[in-house]
């Protein structure tokens, strides 16, 4: 049952991934891009992380998604659709889509850190203290990058909005 639930989300995930990539109204991308959140939260919640799963729905569905549509909002829609952004067409960006994920699918089939094991008998309090330990001790240089990359977004996002004075 546990299998057809997860193909089911996995399913799921994967087409409104696509229709963030396909969309050509990016509000349209957007609400995909939050389906394909809430997808990921149920396939947290099938391998019994409900916190991953609370916190993938606030801070993502909530938060980034609410900034998303706020800097679709401020920015013209209908004058960013007319200019490429790749120009020359396509085919580096798919020879760079392509590359990355054979990187991604090395990685993974060539890591022991993603095998399924059993996980260890933990008490609730102990799990959530043993994430946020490596959360904020072995992986704060990322968590911080993340965060100055999001301030860089919503300052680029306002300077795109605003209108030239004069």
């Amino acid at each position: 049952m546990d299998q057809g639930f997860f193909l089911l989300f996995a399913t799921v995930a994967v087409i409104t991934a696509l229709i963030v990539v396909l969309a050509r109204n990016p509000v349209h991308s957007a609400l995909a891009l939050m389906a394909c959140f809430l997808q990921i939260s149920a396939v947290f919640v099938l391998l019994e992380a409900p916190l991953l799963a609370v916190v993938q729905i606030f801070v993502y569905v909530g938060a980034i998604m609410v900034l998303f549509l706020f800097v679709i909002m401020m920015i013209d829609v209908r004058e960013a659709v007319l200019q490429r952004f790749l120009p020359g067409g396509n085919l580096p960006a798919l020879a760079l889509l392509v590359l990355l994920g054979a990187e991604m699918l090395v990685l993974v089939l060539s890591s022991d850190r993603f095998s399924v094991t059993e996980p260890a008998a933990m008490a609730e309090g102990d799990q959530i203290r043993a994430l946020s330990t490596t959360l904020f001790a072995d992986y704060l240089l990322p968590f911080e990058a993340a965060s100055v990359i999001l301030l860089a977004a919503l300052v680029g996002a306002i300077v795109l909005a605003r209108k030239e004075s004069g």
